[in-house]
């Protein structure tokens, strides 16, 4: 039985195939600017910031995928931000139905790269529409569901009238149709508001925040609602950098559930290996300028890339001795006619060596460890909650917190733990002492000193001064000299220009190097950290455990990323139900947990 929706694109198949030819050959001058980088800044929908940083971003190459393909291979791609060329002369290769984890040093220039991407700077064919989540969905009176509802009624219409271009320009065969029929047939318009319902669930929304509209939203679940109209649409090139940076760990579990399952192209950026092991089926390592590309999920490329650094270092390690043992040999042979004819053979052979390309040097990862300060260990009780309650609005109907009770010391590692909205942040901030309760006592020692890092911990940098001088203004009375502080910073991984380059231009991980450095040199002996690994790459996360394992004071984390959390927390508190419990067990034990309560929320 053919649908009504179908049976009148058939009718329109049968009076479209003598149109085809009126389809004009395009020119040579087309041709070439189809070759060329392409601009489309979201229907001129961008904010002054990004306008700003197109203007200052160039990038070439030349499409060398059919038209109609819904592969992309772009070869010859060179991109410069700032006047600083981030990727020379490689090939961007995204194959249908792939998807792709991009890695890379912070303020490599990954997010760059993706918006590049996402505003059509390269030659990528119109047929292929692009969405990277890089904004929250827009404050307005309609609630998460209904924006979300809209914009797929929107890019319903969207694929019908591009349907229909292609009917009427290119006629029915053309391949790119039945792609664009199969996505209208799939979208299913009867059963958008139970599926967009079970997505906004999925992602944390609870029947509360169902009927609540954007406009009274933090930008954090609004970024959520983004999600979902990403998730819903489904382009054919998808992109997502750092979508977890705003979810809890439950939502986390079903997001990585959910992309193990996209059928279409997705190139996720992403500091949780957990997540990339999860969802990804191939990676992009963006290294010294150039895209190099890996089959398998996270664990898979660092194997494999392994095994061929170590068999790379073999052959060079051969062919560096075959080439001190030739120039030996010339060294040696003196005047002698015959051993002079043999010299110049075996330098010919030295330089065809050298003109074929020698086999390179493996340079490692670069590793930075760092330290906090060691700390004079206080006697307990260090901070403690007797039966703490707590309210924003003062009244216990409203509470947060309903008579808790809890210690940390110095030998402490605790993972706060739980859906966003029931207080994690709060009850840090009652740690702090910002914020008071309503109800009971909390006792902190004399000499209690706090370090606290945030999610918002970059507001406090001055953006227009570089790490050293920020660094030396702030504590002047340690050092006004910018060599101490150039190496207390490059301790941290900011090193060479990106010490000298103005905070306002340097990456998300780099601002937040500069914040672990503000905070090791306030020596604090006690750490609340709040989401610490947004915007880190994977080995420096590895080095933040390192460094709290190795730290004498006291930590309380909050955090999403599973791998953090495995490496240092002793103690894993949930929160929830206007209380905190201990759970019994460690960190994957909780993610078992959470991934079965997610079953059936796909």
């Amino acid at each position: 039985m053919v649908s009504a929706s179908k049976a009148k694109r058939l009718a329109k198949r049968g009076g479209a195939a003598d149109k085809k030819d009126k389809k004009g050959a395009a020119s040579g001058a087309d041709e070439v600017a189809a070759g060329l980088a392409k601009v489309n800044l979201n229907g001129g929908d961008s904010t002054a910031d990004e306008l700003q940083a197109h203007m200052l971003r160039t990038s070439t190459g030349v499409l060398t995928s059919m038209k109609s393909s819904r592969d992309v291979r772009i070869e010859g791609f060179t991109l410069s931000c700032f006047g600083k060329v981030l990727i020379s002369e490689t090939t961007i290769e995204l194959n249908f139905g792939r998807r792709y984890g991009l890695l890379g040093e912070n303020g490599a220039g990954k997010t760059t790269f993706l918006r590049t991407l996402a505003n059509r700077e390269v030659p990528i064919p119109e047929h292929i529409d692009i969405y990277m989540l890089a904004e929250p969905a827009p404050p307005t009176d309609m609630t998460g569901l209904e924006w979300v509802l809209e914009e797929a009624h929107k890019e319903l219409k969207r694929l019908e009238e591009q349907a229909d271009e292609i009917l009427t320009t290119e006629g029915p065969e053309d391949p790119v149709l039945q792609d664009i029929y199969d996505r209208i047939d799939a979208m299913d318009p009867s059963t958008f508001e139970s599926r967009v319902s079970s997505m906004l669930y999925g992602l944390g929304f609870d029947a509360d925040k169902m009927t609540k509209a954007t406009k009274d939203m933090s930008g954090g679940w609004r970024m959520r609602v983004a999600l979902a109209k990403a998730l819903f649409t489904k382009p054919t090139l998808l992109i997502l950098d750092e979508p977890t940076a705003h979810l809890d760990l439950g939502a986390c579990v079903w997001l990585e559930r959910y992309l193990a399952d996209y059928d279409r192209i997705l190139i996720v950026v992403s500091h949780s290996q957990d997540f990339l092991n999860g969802v990804c089926t191939n990676m992009i390592d963006l290294r010294a300028q150039k895209l190099s590309y890996w089959g398998g999920n996270y664990d898979a490329y660092v194997r494999t890339r392994a095994e061929q650094e170590t068999n790379q270092m073999k052959q060079y390690n051969k062919q560096q001795e075959e080439i001190a043992h030739i120039k030996a040999f010339i060294a040696s042979c003196g005047t002698y006619a015959n051993l002079v004819r043999q010299a110049k053979s075996r330098q010919k052979i030295l330089d065809k060596m050298i003109e074929d390309g020698l086999i390179e040097k493996v340079v490692p990862d670069r590793v930075f460890t760092f330290r906090f300060p060691e700390m004079t260990k206080l006697p307990p009780p260090v901070l403690g909650f007797d039966s703490v309650s707590f309210s924003y609005s003062g009244k216990m109907e409203d509470a947060l917190y309903v008579n808790i009770n809890l210690g940390v010391d110095m030998d402490s590692r605790i993972a706060l733990v739980g859906p966003n909205g029931v207080g994690k942040s709060t009850l840090l901030k009652l740690m702090m002492g910002t914020l008071s309760p309503i109800g009971g006592r909390i006792q902190r020692h004399s000499a209690l000193k706090i370090g606290h890092y945030s999610q918002h911990s970059a507001d406090q940098l001055d953006l227009e001064k570089n790490s050293l001088e920020f660094l030396r203004d702030k504590f002047p009375h340690i050092s006004e000299d910018l060599q101490y502080w150039r190496s207390v910073i490059g301790r941290f991984g900011l090193v060479r220009e990106a010490q000298t380059a103005k905070i306002g231009t340097l990456s998300d991980g780099q601002k937040a190097r500069i914040v672990f450095a503000l905070l090791a040199t306030e020596s604090p002996n006690m750490l609340l950290l709040d989401e610490p690994t947004n915007g880190l790459q994977i080995s420096v996360i590895d080095s933040l455990a390192e460094a709290i394992n190795a730290y004498s004071g006291g930590v309380v984390v909050v955090s999403h990323d599973f791998r953090l959390l495995d490496q240092i927390a002793k103690d894993i508190l949930v929160c929830e139900n206007k209380t905190i419990r201990r759970w019994d067990g460690d960190i994957k034990g909780y993610k078992a947990y959470l991934a079965k309560q997610m079953e059936g929320r796909c």
